[in-house]
């Protein structure tokens, strides 16, 4: 081994756990060459001075999330943490995840609409109906409602890990409403100013088309395929954590940003009051939860929504996207299920695979994870955002001794998964890289064709040894650059 590889092993594990940069023996991965010279070449102060300079660029143009805590009695708005090293993914390893991710959405897709239809895949026995009826996000209103195009998730988040072998797994399916497109956007842009040759000679496939993608696939829901239809951003207002993502998503595609109070219901149609008085809207890309939408047909107390909103959907004036009832797919235990879908829709073997999961309804699995609750992940099916979580590895015995009691209470509430080698990769951290745990969210946009944005948002666990990548949780992201060759 080099002078050079022992000086970086001495101070910077690469054989724990699989790093995106190194190899096992400290060797630079051949697609991270030119990153490495660059910011190993690079003195403490100048790194310094790049990364005041994204934090200014960052805290100027208000790229902020709004993090909650038990322990602060007001919440706190901040600039979500940003790593200047790119996150590098060979072009041979995109291609495997874009079409593994567009195979799990379509399978996604036809399992939402079977079961506000037929329920072919509960009446055959692959996934059981209690599973259905008794979760949180089921919606009985969309019971045989057609939606536009067939199309309920029209933006998804799908969050894949590396475990110590370097594969992929999926770790969670977001089709609600999943955030962090606008980290990924400002990302790239912040990258390829500040670090413009690095940028250019590393042939990186770009994100430009991505958001006239996003509108297009907005564009092919609205009724009787009008060509221009009038778009909007519903929005839970300037008090919500990704508030700027409402803003910066509507600004760039070009749609109105609204709150529930902006529309109207009138004959079975949805108006927007502006200036010029009552508009037509065909479509409404929502930022909001089900149970807010309409306070007639959900939640009759929400402030948020649009009364009447879910009559002019089922008479066909507008569509909504992602389509009410999507969360019903979105839940963790549903998640133990989508190879199975995979198989049951598409007669395909899954590209991408799921974690090992345990589903805590059945008594033996239920037996074997409370017997090793220490060794594992427990995680509630109906909660997002890093919350109602169990890492048993770094959990107290009180912590523990918590979660085996709500489990044998209420399995139904709860899944388990085996506790992953998640991948690392290198921050800068006081002029020096150091490791910390990633994840990538890669979002796919689905409208008369299906589009995987290149790259993604990478995730990062700011705090040493963390699994936590949620913002919510005070994680961080990097740019992801997928390379042409």
């Amino acid at each position: 081994m080099s002078t050079a590889k022992k000086s970086q092993a001495q101070f910077y594990d690469a054989q724990t756990f699989y790093d995106e940069m190194y190899d096992k023996d400290s060797s630079v991965r051949p697609h991270y060459g030119a990153i490495h010279r660059l910011f190993g070449a690079m003195k403490p102060a100048e790194l310094a001075l790049r990364q005041q300079a994204i934090n200014q660029r960052m805290l100027e143009e208000g790229i902020t999330f709004t993090l909650y805590s038990e322990s602060q009695r007001e919440p706190l708005e901040r600039t979500i943490p940003f790593d200047f090293i790119p996150r590098v993914i060979p072009k041979h390893e995109w291609e495997l995840i874009e079409r593994g991710v567009k195979q799990r959405i379509k399978a996604l897709n036809a399992f939402i609409h079977d079961i506000y239809h037929k329920g072919s895949i509960v009446t055959d026995g692959v996934i059981p109906r209690r599973m259905i009826v008794s979760n949180t996000y089921f919606r009985p209103e969309m019971a045989g409602l057609d939606v536009p195009g067939g199309v309920y998730i029209t933006a998804s988040g799908i969050d894949l890990i590396r475990d110590e072998k370097g594969r992929y797994f999926v770790l969670e399916d977001n089709l609600r409403s999943p955030s962090g497109f606008s980290y990924l956007f400002k990302g790239r842009t912040l990258m390829s100013e500040l670090f413009h040759d690095l940028y250019l000679a590393s042939s990186v496939q770009s994100i430009d088309r991505s958001l006239n993608c996003f509108l297009s696939s907005l564009r092919s829901l609205a009724p009787n395929g009008k060509s221009d239809p009038l778009i909007v951003l519903l929005t839970p207002g300037a008090y919500n954590s990704a508030y700027y993502e409402h803003t910066f998503l509507a600004q760039q595609m070009g749609i109105h940003l609204v709150e529930g109070r902006d529309l109207v219901y009138k004959d079975h149609k949805i108006y927007l009051r502006d200036l010029r008085g009552l508009r037509q809207v065909d479509v409404i890309y929502r930022r909001i939860d089900d149970h807010f939408l309409d306070p007639l047909s959900f939640h009759p107390d929400s402030l948020l929504g649009v009364p009447g909103l879910m009559n002019a959907y089922r008479a066909g004036n507008v569509a909504i996207a992602n389509a009410p009832g999507t969360g019903v797919a979105d839940d963790k235990a549903v998640y133990a299920y989508v190879p199975d879908m995979i198989r049951y829709y598409l007669k395909e073997e899954p590209i991408l695979h799921n974690v090992p999961t345990y589903i805590l309804t059945r008594k033996e699995e239920r037996d074997y994870v409370l017997e090793h609750l220490s060794e594992l992940v427990v995680k509630e099916t109906s909660l997002s955002g890093g919350y109602g979580m169990l890492i048993g590895p770094s959990a107290s015995p009180k912590e523990i001794a918590a979660f085996a009691e709500a489990i044998r209470r209420e399995p139904s509430r709860y899944i388990a998964q085996t506790t992953m080698k998640l991948s690392q990769a290198p921050v800068m951290m006081d002029g020096a890289m150091s490791p910390r745990h990633i994840d990538l969210r890669a979002f796919a946009l689905m409208g008369n064709e299906s589009h995987v944005i290149p790259g993604g948002l990478t995730r990062v666990a700011m705090q040493k040894g963390s699994l936590v990548v949620n913002s919510s949780q005070g994680g961080g992201v990097k740019d992801t650059w997928v390379l042409n060759r």
